[in-house]
C-alpha cells in the first residue's frame, strides 16, 4: 500500500496524519524510503517498508466507521485483573492499528472501569486511543472534534457487560 504526497493517513499509535514528504534516508548506514507524516502536534518519519502496513493505514470509510462506533455500545470482552496481562492483551489488540482493535479497547477499558480501578497504564492507553479516534472521526465526517468526544463519551457511558 503505497502513498502519495497529500495523502491522509492514520499513524498506530499518534493518530491521524498528511503525508508532506517522501525520501530516501540514511539509517544504520541503511538508505530506506520514509513517509514524513505531519500530525497534530508533530511530525515523524514512517518507514516505507514491509511492516508499514502495521504502522500507517488510510483512514476508514464513513459506513465502516460507523458500524465500529455501534460496537462501543455491545457487551465488552473481559480483561484481566492482573496489570501486566492487561497491558499485554490490550498492547496485543492494538497491534494492527485498525479501528475496530480501537473501538474494542476502549470499549472493553471503559467496562473494566465499571468494575476496577484502573492503572495508570490504562488511564493512558484510554486516553491515547480516545484521541486517535476522534481525530479520524473528526475528519471523516468533517466535524468538530469536541462533538466526536462528546459522542465517544455518550457511546461508552452505556452500561457494557
Amino acid at each position: 500500500m503505497g502513498f502519495q504526497i497529500g495523502d491522509w493517513v492514520v499513524h498506530c499509535t499518534h493518530g491521524l496524519g498528511q503525508v508532506l514528504a517522501i525520501e530516501e534516508r540514511m539509517n544504520n548506514k541503511m538508505t530506506a524510503l520514509y513517509y514524513m507524516v505531519k500530525l497534530s502536534d508533530l511530525t515523524i518519519w514512517v518507514p516505507a517498508d514491509e511492516n508499514q502496513n502495521s504502522r500507517l493505514r488510510r483512514p476508514a470509510n464513513a459506513v465502516e466507521f460507523r458500524e465500529l462506533l455501534a460496537s462501543l455500545s455491545a457487551a465488552a470482552d473481559q480483561l484481566p485483573d492482573d496489570r501486566r496481562q492487561r497491558n499485554l492483551q490490550l498492547k496485543e489488540m492494538l497491534k494492527d492499528g485498525s479501528v475496530e482493535s480501537m473501538c474494542r479497547v476502549l470499549r472493553n477499558l471503559a467496562a473494566y472501569r465499571h468494575h476496577r480501578t484502573w492503572s495508570e497504564y490504562d488511564s493512558a492507553l484510554m486516553n491515547r486511543v480516545q484521541k486517535t479516534l476522534i481525530g479520524e472521526w473528526s475528519f471523516i465526517f468533517s466535524i468538530n472534534p469536541l462533538d466526536a468526544e462528546v459522542e465517544l463519551q455518550r457511546l461508552l457511558s452505556v452500561k457494557t457487560n
